[in-house]
């Protein structure tokens, strides 16, 4: 199980206060007591998607999948301070990504390390 604290919270609050669906993710990660793989189950479900691996298993192989994408180096530093708000807007322009998942994703990979996410990304290049 990955949590986030509410301070980790208010802080991605403070940076995406424009962006009313990521707001709504977050709300979902608060009700969920900072858990981040049952918020991202629970708003996959509400967009139609369906899960078919535990949440723990879920959550991570999501990242994984667009960790091309997260780990781009034009948006690693910004990752590294843990401003995230440059890769949802980017995420948003990418219509195969669920935007009301980029949030539960960003925290998810910001608990991992950004550099320790990448690594494998790195060593292919």
């Amino acid at each position: 199980m990955t949590t986030v604290t509410l301070k980790e919270i208010a802080l991605f609050r403070s940076q995406l206060a424009e962006d009313s669906l990521a707001l709504k993710a977050l709300d979902a990660i608060e009700d969920c007591e900072g858990d981040l793989e049952d918020a991202a189950m629970t708003l996959a479900i509400r967009v139609g998607q369906q899960p078919e691996r535990v949440n723990s298993e879920w959550l991570d192989a999501l990242a994984r999948k667009w960790r091309a994408v997260i780990c781009q180096q034009e948006f690693r530093s910004d990752l590294q301070n843990h401003s995230i708000k440059e890769m949802i807007e980017h995420i948003k322009t990418m219509p195969t990504f669920p935007s009301i998942l980029a949030a539960p994703v960003l925290m998810y990979v910001l608990k991992q390390g950004i550099d320790n996410f990448c690594e494998p990304f790195d060593s292919l290049q």
